[in-house]
């Protein structure tokens, strides 16, 4: 054991699978995923250049497709340069910056959700206050906010992973360098590391938004079940039946994922946790915002121009 603790300056991302007849199989659905969540992305932001997008809960939106095009392609595309050039290794700093740049997008992607949630909850239960709320200015310090915040509460255990100086393997069991699998071959003491990741990950930056969204939707279910007919109620609900969908798949998948009782748990069921999260849901964030949603269709139809768009 005392001969593998040494310095690393560079790892090997063993990826979602050893086997090597699943290697073909999981590059195409990998590929296929992440065009998508591209296309679908940027499909997304084209239709919120349109004038009648110009609102809150679009201006969000937009913030989030760059976030789930930013993310896929930070955590997804070593599982397709491994297949290409046959080659699994990733440098030292390499690593590091894709373990940061990946929390950090995570934070962002839910502090976003969370300002969404605040729009759902002015537009349904303050509706005569809505564009005196959420104005311009408004929109902007909240999008700066989840920016700077995304950026910056992630520094603390990064540095911490950063400021290791051995490992007992340079093998990563993940797709991707991520904070867990890096703890786990550390051969220095990682208590304090785990319980920093564990609060912030606890608190700042899953469980505050989450709680934040939930107190949120509270107040918008209240609000829609006063609405005597049934119509408004549908039509309530109907505004924010999107967000609220997006939100229960990522916490899903993040509660899974990260926080589980301790670090000891088999990264297995993280991995599939951690595929589904960073090519599933940013895959289907598009289709769920814009599969029924006529303001999308027309604002699309009216950028690409006529028949182009079914």
């Amino acid at each position: 054991m005392q001969t593998n603790q040494t310095s690393i300056s560079y790892f090997i991302i063993l990826g979602i699978s050893d086997d090597p007849h699943l290697e073909l199989l999981i590059f195409l659905l990998v590929l296929l995923m992440y065009l998508f969540t591209v296309s679908g992305n940027l499909t997304i932001l084209v239709a919120c250049k349109d004038s009648h997008l110009h609102t809150p809960m679009y201006f969000f939106l937009g913030n989030l497709s760059i976030v789930d095009i930013c993310c896929s392609t930070v955590s997804l595309h070593k599982i397709l340069i491994n297949f290409i050039f046959r080659d699994k290794r990733v440098s030292f700093l390499a690593c590091m910056a894709q373990m940061y740049m990946f929390g950090s997008l995570e934070g962002l992607g839910l502090s976003i959700l969370t300002a969404m949630s605040y729009d759902r909850y002015v537009a349904i239960c303050k509706p005569l206050q809505y564009h005196l709320v959420m104005n311009v200015r408004t929109c902007g310090i909240l999008a700066a906010a989840c920016w700077i915040l995304g950026f910056l509460q992630v520094l603390p255990p990064a540095w911490m992973v950063y400021s290791f100086s051995c490992y007992f393997s340079n093998e990563i069991n993940h797709f991707f360098c991520d904070i867990i699998p890096l703890i786990r071959i550390s051969c220095e003491d990682t208590s304090v590391v785990e319980t920093l990741f564990f609060i912030e990950g606890l608190f700042p930056i899953i469980l505050t938004p989450f709680l934040l969204t939930f107190v949120s939707y509270l107040f918008i279910i209240h609000s829609i079940l006063r609405i005597r007919s049934r119509s408004g109620r549908l039509k309530a609900f109907y505004t924010c039946s999107s967000h609220l969908m997006v939100v229960t798949l990522l916490y899903t998948t993040l509660f899974g994922q990260y926080l589980t009782p301790n670090l000891s748990s088999t990264l297995e069921s993280k991995k599939i946790f951690s595929l589904f999260n960073t090519a599933a849901v940013p895959m289907l964030n598009p289709v769920i915002y814009s599969l029924k949603n006529k303001d999308v269709k027309r604002a699309l139809k009216k950028s690409l121009g006529p028949g182009k768009i079914m």
